[in-house]
């Protein structure tokens, strides 16, 4: 070979090292070092902590000063703030609502609706029915790398069959689809409509657990919440309201350790337009709000229908008692998560959680045991992989907060970025405020 040739080829020889180099050292980390850091568990926080994100992954975390910075590492300092995981809503709804229209189900607003949760801070999201096969896309990328939007788990349709066979079938079609869950419901609306029969939502959850599937239930009655959990359910998704929860159902829990979403925000979002909410004035909500739809809900004719609806007016009414069992619960050692019922018409999805939070804390929790409901908890019992809790080998779904959400839950609001799987979220670039 001659001289000029090997001169040539030289520059490429080398470039070839560096990317062998490169390629065996992997993608290039980052390195969050500086803030409180908040992981999920129930633990202790880690003050002046560091977390490595590698390839969306949490790869190590913990004390600065016991965790190896990569010497490539693109460092960033958020000495001051304070990392929380990304939050998990348990029961959601998406696809379906535009401003106050229902109806309006799409891919393209389920991912907009994914970004609008993960701009508020939720990086998951389980829709709990009306879910449709446009909703399939974005829930086979829920693992990709680069997501943007709130990682998403659904259970198809809700099942509310009037006889055995007809459950099965729903349970099937649903399973076929395929979902995450299966979602049925036992319910009369107040005494309005007809419930699905016990032996009904029975079959329903047998034929669940055939097909590999855990059960979530809306319920109302405590009796109701009794015989669900008798039936062999996962997952009890909804306050029980119509009176105080009891040993027996505190047992009942416990033994298949079920876990309860209390979804005070369903409750409040049927009376709170009997007026102007407060939140209408508030900075952070109105980021995210639709002018049209906030004149809609000020008519003055639309809050007097519901300050004279009945149904309305019961709610706001069980609301305190749906509050005083979630304090019972929790005191009893039943695993609680966070869970909103937000997506239909006026109740805004993302805000509606942080709200959640606040109510969570007014009925008696602490704001460590909100935060774990809406992390740790909502990951473990819903069997949601890798998300949750900032470990190793998990994704790297996490909140900057301007503030510390241990003092106050409300500084859960004080957003200053979310990231998912190691990607930050556009739309929030510096601290939203509180009420």
């Amino acid at each position: 070979m001659s001289p000029w040739r090997v001169l040539v080829r030289l520059p490429r020889l080398m470039l070839l090292a560096a990317l062998l180099v490169a390629c065996d050292r992997g993608p290039r980390p980052a390195a969050f070092v500086g803030a409180r850091l908040i992981n999920g568990t129930g633990g202790e926080p880690v003050e002046n902590a560091a977390l490595i994100v590698r390839n969306g992954r949490v790869e190590a975390v913990g004390p600065r000063d016991a965790v190896a910075i990569p010497d490539n590492a693109e460092v960033t300092d958020l000495s001051g703030k304070t990392i929380i995981p990304g939050l998990i809503n348990t029961h959601g709804h998406v696809g379906d609502t535009r401003g106050l229209e229902a109806g309006q189900y799409s891919e393209d607003n389920v991912v907009r609706q994914l970004g609008l949760y993960a701009r508020y801070g939720i990086t998951t999201v389980v829709s709990l029915g009306g879910d449709q096969d446009a909703a399939l896309p974005t829930r086979w990328r829920r693992d990709s790398l680069g997501l943007q939007h709130a990682r998403l788990f659904i259970a198809g349709a809700v099942v509310a069959a009037a006889n055995p066979d007809s459950g099965r079938a729903q349970v099937d079609q649903n399973a076929n689809m395929p979902v995450d869950f299966i979602k049925l419901r036992v319910d009369d609306n107040l005494g309005t409509g007809r419930k699905m029969p016990p032996e009904t939502y029975r079959a329903v959850a047998e034929r669940a657990r055939g097909r590999g599937l855990g059960v979530a239930a809306h319920i109302y009655y405590l009796a109701d919440a009794k015989d669900v959990l008798r039936a062999g359910v996962d997952f009890i998704a909804h306050s029980v309201r119509d009176r105080e929860v009891d040993d027996e159902f505190v047992a009942l829990l416990e033994e298949r350790n079920v876990c309860y979403a209390p979804t005070l925000m369903r409750e409040v979002s049927t009376f709170v337009y009997e007026s102007d909410p407060a939140f209408f004035t508030d900075p952070f909500f109105l980021a995210e709000a639709d002018p049209a739809v906030l004149t809609a809900l000020r008519d003055p004719a639309r809050q007097a229908r519901v300050r004279a609806d009945r149904a309305a007016q019961t709610y706001k009414r069980q609301l305190e008692v749906a509050k005083r069992n979630l304090k019972k619960l929790a005191d009893a050692g039943v695993r609680v998560t966070m869970g909103t019922d937000t997506g239909p018409p006026a109740r805004f999805q993302g805000y509606f959680e942080q709200l959640e939070l606040a109510l969570m804390v007014e009925a008696g929790l602490t704001p460590m045991q909100v935060l774990v409901s809406a992390t740790g908890n909502a990951a473990s019992c819903l069997n949601l992989r890798r998300v949750g809790t900032l470990q190793a080998g998990n994704w790297a779904d996490f909140v900057v907060l301007n503030a510390n959400p241990l003092e106050d839950i409300r500084n859960t609001r004080a957003i200053a970025s979310v990231w998912i799987g190691g990607n930050r979220v556009p739309g929030r670039t510096g601290s939203q405020g509180g009420e």
